[in-house]
């Protein structure tokens, strides 16, 4: 018997290793197969379609790879369609995820979904078609099964997968080092060209009005490494001045013991909101994809945690307010003794509390996902 994991970025790739661990411990005989990155691969599923590097950002992105995404469509529902997987699990990923729920549902595959696509933020018209095309929607934010009544979908709140993966590091004292800054410019390759350069800009005006703090640069897997140091090379003078520390693979540990820090916009501001970092969060696309998204996305905000709390508790710059200056002032406010520190502190603390229990997520979609696959039987 076989199950199938779909994922498309550096998150899924961490939530779909933790649901494979949990599926193998409830049912060591399922065969586990499916698209991922590394931490899916070390957990023991295998690899039809590497996502390392399939994280894209905007319309523009996903013209360029238009072809590509339509070729891995075909593959994947011509596999799916010969091995008939009793189950396959699509973690977030929508532009692309949604488009296999419609083919593996004409199949008659049992598809559950894990990570509601954020149609209360744009494309509501998504949420006929999900109640169509998915069995079951396993929701990661209390405010999301509301999205969906009116709909025959069956829909639970499961819990952030987070804040079990992080109970470690929460469950100790914060060690917080008041002179550690840390430049978060997000796990794409995209992400890291458009904002790293200037995240260095900023932290360099940062440095020269407090010179003791030290920076450090946390990336998510080796083949970033070279691109931030090729980024870097082209910002001699910043860099000299920054000296930047890059590390691969421990983000949460420095989240956990950074003052402060500037982030793109993306899964590291929720950790960073449970691990108690205050963040000021950016974000810049190509031109036309932000004018597009200000006709679809009518939201105040686009970090999660403001969307939670329903308040600005991490200020955003975005797009042509994303100036080193603009960030720079930011952040120097989140430094220990910055005006804003306190009201950040608190705002964290809310937001930890709004997202429920600590429970054990990944057993908990394992078994959501075996009960589908126990329905289909009948």
């Amino acid at each position: 018997m076989s199950v199938w994991i779909i994922s498309g970025e550096a998150s899924g790739d961490d939530y779909g290793a933790g649901l494979a661990r949990s599926l193998h411990a409830r049912r060591p005989d399922l065969v586990l197969r499916g698209m991922g990155g590394p931490l899916m691969r070390a957990a023991g599923v295998e690899i039809i379609v590497d996502s390392t590097e399939l994280g894209v950002v905007g319309f523009t992105d996903v013209l360029k790879l238009l072809p590509m995404f339509l070729g891995l469509l075909r593959k994947l529902s011509r596999l799916a369609e010969a091995e008939r997987p009793e189950a396959v699990v699509l973690i977030d990923y929508p532009g692309f995820n949604l488009r296999l729920a419609k083919r593996l549902h004409k199949l008659g595959i049992p598809v559950v979904y894990y990570v509601s696509p954020q149609v209360w933020a744009w494309k509501k018209g998504r949420i006929r078609t999900i109640a169509r095309d998915v069995d079951r929607l396993l929701c990661i934010f209390p405010f999301e099964p509301a999205v969906y009544a009116g709909t025959n979908l069956d829909v639970r709140f499961i819990g952030h997968p987070l804040l079990p993966r992080l109970q470690p590091l929460t469950s100790q004292p914060r060690p917080t080092d008041p002179s550690l800054f840390l430049l978060l410019p997000g796990s794409r390759t995209s992400e890291l060209k458009s904002l790293l350069p200037i995240f260095l800009q900023a932290a360099a005006i940062l440095k020269q009005r407090h010179p003791e703090l030290r920076f450090a640069l946390p990336l998510p897997r080796p083949s970033l490494q070279a691109l931030a140091e090729q980024i870097m090379r082209d910002y001699p003078q910043e860099t000299t001045l920054v000296k930047p520390e890059i590390t691969i693979g421990e983000t949460r540990r420095w989240l956990r013991s950074g003052v402060a820090g500037m982030a793109a916009s993306g899964t590291v501001t929720v950790e960073s909101a449970i691990l108690d970092l205050p963040l000021v969060v950016s974000y810049r696309v190509s031109p036309l994809t932000w004018w597009l998204g200000k006709q679809f996305v009518k939201l105040s905000w686009l970090s999660i945690i403001n969307l939670v709390t329903n308040k600005g508790v991490y200020h955003e710059r975005l797009q042509d307010e994303a100036t080193p200056q603009n960030l720079a002032e930011e952040a120097e406010l989140l430094l220990e003794g910055g005006t804003r520190r306190q009201e950040v502190l608190a705002g964290m603390a809310e937001f930890r509390s709004l997202l429920g229990e600590n429970t054990d997520v990944d057993d908990a979609v394992a078994a959501q996902v075996l009960e589908v696959m126990k329905s289909y039987e009948k």
